[in-house]
């Protein structure tokens, strides 16, 4: 049985995130709660919703990015203006997290909790500890000191003991796919990426980051700060040229493995977020809403090759609705790893001319938490672009599992 729901009258409204920005980068010294803020603020204020008039605030956010962390639902909330009796909640599911804000947002309006959400999905990646679990009742003499990198640490699955590029060699495996093969879709993943920006595509997602304070009346100001330097960060950094002869280069992460650093996910720092809400509340507004959440499915699936996920998750919404492969205009499936997306790709019988089309992942970065949010609106401005009608956003997640969100185009 498929965790899955369909939403009868349930609206993105907007949706935006920042430029993604290369690990230790710019947004190197930014906690995921003030990029929470900056993009809550934004499109707070292209959703033509008042931040008075916003319901429930739902955010994700991976890595302990700062001491402070426990109050980032609530802190996104209250300086992106929001009214103080609005309770904010924090949930995750690993890499499907941005998905799952869109799914507790369509499930709270549906049953009459709120009007209107607000999902903020942010990630510092940069920010991941160094951390010990083990020293709380202190150090003994020559015991080894417990330290290690929380980011590194926390790419290992201990059930099946392997790390999250390993699952996706056992699908490259499983799935008989090439070095060659993968390279070639990482080459491809960066080239559109690098068209997409030139054309301006994804600027219309993006809201550019400069040095700016927070203020709530009362209590203590936060901000950002980015380098003088560099004034304003505008788009993101990771998409270059990269063609498959200087992929090939690369060495493999696993000896006589197909993935290497090139063609996996970039490791980035950024936030995303949207405004989600009842149809009513559209109308009566007169909003412009991007598009309608018309279902979202999670599903499990085997630990070892999590990666495979999204196949399993798009059946199960697929099923729900009564749609099939042939009716989706638009795919958007997180590259997490390039051997992982082509597995799912062959396990669907997917057309790329309809999947990633303006690069992924492997190009923009992966913000764990921003990510599933990213994915949604992303398919959703392009779905508007192009004048098609739906589109699916999906990711695999850490442990076993895979979600997706299936949206319908406004005046399609």
């Amino acid at each position: 049985m498929a965790f899955a729901a369909t939403f009868d009258d349930i609206w993105l409204v907007d949706g935006v995130r920042t430029p993604f920005v290369d690990y230790c980068g710019a947004f190197g010294n930014l906690s995921a709660t003030d990029l929470g803020i900056k993009v809550a603020r934004e499109v707070i204020a292209r959703s033509g919703l008042p931040a008075a008039d916003i319901g429930s605030v739902i955010t994700g956010s991976m890595a302990p990015s700062d001491f402070d962390v426990f109050c980032l639902p609530r802190h996104v909330g209250l300086y992106a203006g929001v009214p103080v009796e609005v309770p904010a909640i924090m949930a995750q599911r690993i890499c499907g997290t941005g998905f799952e804000l869109f799914r507790q947002a369509a499930d709270q309006i549906s049953l009459g909790y709120a009007d209107s959400a607000l999902v903020v999905g942010a990630e510092s990646m940069t920010r991941n500890p160094i951390a010990a679990f083990t020293h709380r009742t202190g150090f003994k003499l020559g015991a080894e000191v417990g330290f290690k990198d929380f980011m590194w640490e926390a790419l290992i699955d201990p059930a099946p003991g392997i790390d999250m590029i390993a699952t996706a060699e056992n699908l490259a495996k499983k799935y008989g796919i090439t070095r060659e093969e993968v390279d070639a879709f990482a080459a491809q993943s960066f080239a559109r990426a690098l068209a997409a920006q030139a054309a301006g595509r994804l600027a219309a997602e993006i809201c550019p980051v400069a040095s700016e304070r927070f203020e709530l009346p009362g209590y203590a100001t936060r901000g950002i700060q980015i380098p003088s330097k560099l004034g304003t960060v505008s788009a993101d950094t990771h998409p270059r040229p990269s063609p498959i002869e200087a992929l090939a280069k690369l060495r493999a992460v696993h000896p006589g493995g197909v993935q290497t650093a090139g063609n996996s996910a970039a490791l980035v720092d950024g936030a995303a977020a949207a405004v989600v809400a009842r149809g009513k509340l559209v109308r009566e507004r007169n909003l412009q809403p991007l598009a309608r959440i018309a279902a979202a499915a999670a599903v499990g699936v085997p630990p070892e090759i999590m990666g495979i996920g999204p196949a399993p998750a798009i059946r199960a919404l697929l099923a729900k609705t009564g749609l099939t492969l042939a009716d989706i205009d638009l795919i958007e499936i997180n590259e997490a790893q390039g051997a992982q997306l082509l597995a799912c790709e062959r396990e669907l019988g997917l057309d790329r001319d309809k999947l990633n089309v303006n690069g992924g992942a492997i190009a923009l970065g992966h913000p764990l938490a921003a990510t599933g949010v990213r994915l949604t609106v992303t398919v959703a401005k392009e779905l508007q672009r192009r004048g098609a009608r739906w589109g699916i956003a999906s990711a695999c997640v850490g442990g076993g599992q895979g979600m997706a969100v299936l949206v319908e185009s406004v005046g399609s």
